[in-house]
């Protein structure tokens, strides 16, 4: 089975420097927010080109407190897209304020810019742009609808470490970057963990308040905050990553050219579309087939595993059924849960593995184009 993600072929490459960093963490008795999460903090914020970088336990939290940082909460509503994972939009939920959609552009699976600026009301304080699947947003137009109806910009780079919009890192166009450290990201790590990046450092300093039980000083509280505090050994692990991801990326980026070029013939296979002035960092090599579902049995059968992100948009998920939203509310969206398929990629793919994912994509397509 060709795997959809290969993490031990990654851990081989590291193993000795990561085992050491992880051991000497083990040994120091500092768990918790010690050297290793500072020293990731300011090499992060480095890597993207902001002034703050704040680690947290996990992506989810990032989104959640960026929100919590910026006083959205109840009577409040945030523009997002309901095509990604669910996170995204239980951030929202968690502060109390409305999820809005707006539909997606099919070519891009990011915001449809037309569509984005007729969602805006008088409650709306915040966007959520999301990166998905290593693919930048077209952000300068989303810059200039915030500017004009004063609302924050969070933007969610859970999946797009690395990946720029004209020669700026995703995570520096907004208020606030949310980025996900989950063990199956391109920078991830040996469990839960996230980081947020800003250049405000009132909003920085916000977030180490809330993520440490709303406290700058131990025992002293001055709001409600949440134990989200990164891990020593979470730390130590991206440290050793870290300085990796952009030759990591590049071996992405080298494999979907290489699968574009394996399927461009193909005329029921659609491969993605990458925007100009933009970095793609393909978390994901995501492809539209029709009859997906058949095409992901087959490609199981006969030896390669593939992922449907996402299969039901959140909208029409049972715990999103309060917001009275119903089928045909977001078409594009909706159309594309039903033919998006991902591929196996991750930097140490082979030529050899691609060839056969190809070959067999293309079988199985040829295969259901015969029982129609």
């Amino acid at each position: 089975m060709i795997p959809i993600l290969d993490l031990q072929k990654q851990y081989e490459e590291i193993k000795q420097e990561v085992e050491k960093e992880v051991l000497a963490v083990l040994s120091s008795g500092r768990y918790i927010l010690g050297e290793n999460v500072k020293k990731l903090e300011k090499n992060f914020a480095e890597y993207i080109e902001v002034k703050n970088a704040i680690g947290l336990a996990s992506g989810t939290d990032a989104l959640h407190i960026a929100l919590r940082a910026l006083d959205i909460g109840p009577g409040d509503e945030v523009l997002t897209v309901s095509f990604t994972f669910i996170a995204t939009v239980e951030a929202i939920s968690y502060v109390g304020a409305k999820p809005v959609f707006a539909d997606i552009n099919p070519d891009t699976f990011n915001f449809d810019i037309t569509e984005l600026e007729r969602k805006i009301t008088p409650k709306t304080k915040a966007i959520i742009p999301v990166h998905l699947y290593g693919q930048p947003v077209d952000m300068d137009p989303i810059v200039e609808i915030a500017k004009k109806y004063n609302l924050y910009i969070i933007e969610d780079c859970a999946q797009s470490v690395g990946a720029s919009y004209k020669g700026s890192k995703t995570g520096t166009f907004g208020d606030v970057g949310c980025f996900s450290f989950f063990p199956t990201k391109n920078l991830g790590a040996a469990g839960d963990g996230g980081i947020v990046t800003t250049n405000s450092d009132y909003i920085a300093e916000r977030i180490i308040s809330l993520r440490n039980h709303g406290s700058h000083t131990r025992y002293y509280h001055t709001e409600v905050g949440l134990n989200s505090r990164l891990d020593e050994i979470q730390a130590a692990v991206l440290n050793v990553k870290l300085p990796h991801i952009d030759r990591w990326n590049i071996r992405r980026k080298k494999a979907a050219y290489l699968y574009n070029e394996l399927l461009r013939e193909v005329k029921d296979i659609i491969t993605p579309t990458e925007m100009d002035d933009t970095e793609c960092v393909y978390h994901q090599y995501t492809v539209k087939v029709p009859q997906r579902d058949k095409i992901h049995e087959i490609l199981k059968e006969n030896g390669v595993m593939s992922m449907i992100y996402y299969p039901v948009p959140v909208h029409l998920q049972e715990a999103y059924r309060n917001l009275g939203l119903h089928e045909g509310y977001l078409p594009n969206t909706e159309n594309i849960t039903k033919n998006v398929l991902s591929l196996p990629i991750f930097p140490e793919i082979t030529e050899e593995q691609q060839k056969k994912v190809a070959n067999e994509l293309i079988k199985a397509v040829n295969q259901v184009a015969c029982l129609k």
